[in-house]
This record gives structure tokens, C-alpha cells and sequence, in this order.
């Protein structure tokens, strides 16, 4: 049985890594999209947010989009298509609910891949 054990594990692990779905990189991401190099560089010449700046992209109402979360306090997040077309400001803002025109992003949205995240200290 011990012989048996030490055939099958190598296998099963095997297969189990080349099964694994790669994630996003923000390398492959940017080549499909080109306007997020041109955002996050823009981020990247900010001084840095706190929380720190991140975007994710999701699937919403079937199409790809892309969150990029809110700076501060009231200051919105924005909401952009495949495009770079800003869609909507989900949240942030005086009340804190975005400017109402994606109201249901939070619970419908899915897929969430992180494309980009701030690293720098703030």
C-alpha cells in the first residue's frame, strides 16, 4: 500500500497544479487593455492614497470592467468599460454610495481579479 501511495501522490499533485487557472497579471491585462497603463502610470506620478490605490477587474452586467477603488473618505471610486469609459462612481462621495447610476455593482458584480495595487508607502 505504501508503494501504491508514493505512485499516486506524485500524480495527483501533478495534476493538480497543471489544473490550476493562472491569475491576471497586470503585464497581460495592460497589453489587452492598454489604457490601464496609461491610468496606473497616472496613479503612480500621485502621491500615494491611504488606503493605497487598487484596481480589480470584475464582470458586471456581462461585460469586463474595472474598479478603481476610492482614494479617501469622500472622494468616489470610478467604475470604467473594456473602453476606459468611466461608467459610474459605485461608491464614495458625500453619502458614500457613489453617484447612484451602478447602484447594484457591489451585489452583482463578479470574477474579481486584482489587475494593480499600490505598493508604495503613504
Amino acid at each position: 500500500m505504501y508503494t501504491t501511495l508514493t505512485r499516486i501522490i506524485p500524480i495527483v499533485l501533478f495534476c493538480m497544479a497543471v489544473s490550476c487557472k493562472p491569475t491576471a497579471t497586470p503585464e497581460t491585462t495592460n497589453a489587452q487593455v492598454p489604457w490601464l497603463t496609461d491610468l496606473i502610470q497616472q496613479l503612480e506620478k500621485e502621491a500615494p492614497a491611504n488606503p493605497p490605490a487598487k484596481i480589480y477587474s470584475y464582470t458586471y452586467n456581462g461585460q469586463q470592467v474595472y474598479y478603481l477603488t476610492s482614494r479617501c473618505c469622500d472622494i468616489p471610486s470610478k467604475l470604467f468599460d473594456n473602453d476606459g469609459n468611466q461608467l459610474c462612481e459605485p461608491d464614495g462621495g458625500i453619502t458614500g454610495r457613489g453617484d447612484g447610476r451602478c447602484a447594484d455593482f457591489f451585489e452583482k458584480r463578479t470574477n474579481e481579479t486584482i489587475i494593480w495595487e499600490d505598493k508604495r508607502e503613504s
